[in-house]
């Protein structure tokens, strides 16, 4: 039951987002002195209401994601029914909203709740209507998950602001704004490959997408040929920010091109499901080591 409720929340997924939001705060933010909002407590609200949120969407999208030929009792992960789901559903949106509510207010721009609504909003908008569109629903998705690591700058960050610091504060958020973007293309290509792996289940559901369109061995091509944008994001900020450290050179070459590289070799050599779990997979580490290139700035680079 307890194994089928974290793979109904993609458990896996959530700490990721949740590494990510606690490298931004503790790998760019402490280090370097950085003036803030948010303290411990602050940080922990934030990452807990995000990841409510996105746990909410992680449910509404399995709820939808089943055949609406089967019995209205059906079984997600064989233990949780589809009512049990949806009062997930509502909870963790509750709790997400709640808690937004109270930071925003916490941090004297209360306008900031609505990232947190128009999210679970768009959860459900896509759940019912964009995943059926093609693209849309990829870009949707990819454009949600690199907001929660946008949000901790906005939240963080932007508050903060000052005529006097407000040169330091905006080179951090352009870092911020930079790593939501890579993860931006690398969400965009995991989804395609995601897509991948489930086209029969989506062609019974009559759910539109671009391996159905163009057929699964042209879309994954269409992968490794695109992930020449995330070596090409990667290649720019190393030049703009590290390239007079060639520790930190070394470190992104090795830790995320090259398995970028690894990528795109396997994305035109991949032959069965399981190579198409394991580009899956590769994505994301890719999306892990990039969290944590977060925390070695402070070694690299004072």
């Amino acid at each position: 039951m307890i194994l089928s409720f974290l793979k109904l929340i993609k458990f896996d997924n959530l700490i990721v987002i949740a590494l990510a939001q606690l490298c931004v705060k503790y790998g760019l933010f402490e280090p370097f002195g950085i003036a803030i909002t948010l303290n411990g407590l602050g940080i922990a609200l934030l990452t807990l209401a995000t990841v409510s949120i996105a746990a909410a969407g992680n449910i509404i999208l399995e709820i939808y994601d089943q055949d609406t030929s089967s019995t209205k009792g059906r079984l997600l992960y064989d233990h949780i029914s589809e009512k049990s789901a949806n009062i997930w559903f509502i909870l963790f949106n509750c709790i997400g909203v709640l808690i937004g509510f109270y930071l925003a207010n916490m941090i004297g721009r209360p306008g900031f709740v609505a990232l947190f609504i128009i999210t679970s909003g768009m959860f459900y908008i896509y759940a019912t209507y964009l995943k059926e569109i093609l693209v849309v629903k990829n870009l949707s998705i990819a454009l949600l998950v690199s907001l929660s690591i946008l949000v901790v700058g906005l939240f963080d960050l932007l508050p903060a602001i000052t005529e006097k610091n407000k040169a330091s504060q905006t080179v951090i958020f352009s870092i911020i704004f930079d790593y939501s973007i890579f993860a931006f293309t690398i969400i965009i290509l995991r989804e395609i490959i995601k897509d991948c792996l489930r086209i029969d289940k989506d062609h019974n559901l009559s759910i539109n997408t671009i391996p159905i369109t163009l057929g699964k061995d042209r879309t994954i091509k269409l992968v490794g040929a695109l992930t020449i944008i995330p070596i090409a994001l990667v290649l720019y900020y190393i030049y703009s920010y590290l390239f007079s450290n060639s520790t930190a050179v070394l470190l992104f070459l090795t830790g995320i091109v090259a398995p970028l590289i690894y990528f795109i070799i396997k994305c035109f050599t991949f032959d069965t499901d399981k190579d198409l779990k394991i580009l899956k997979g590769i994505l994301k580490i890719v999306l892990i080591i990039s969290s944590l290139s977060l925390l070695v700035y402070q070694y690299i680079l004072m």
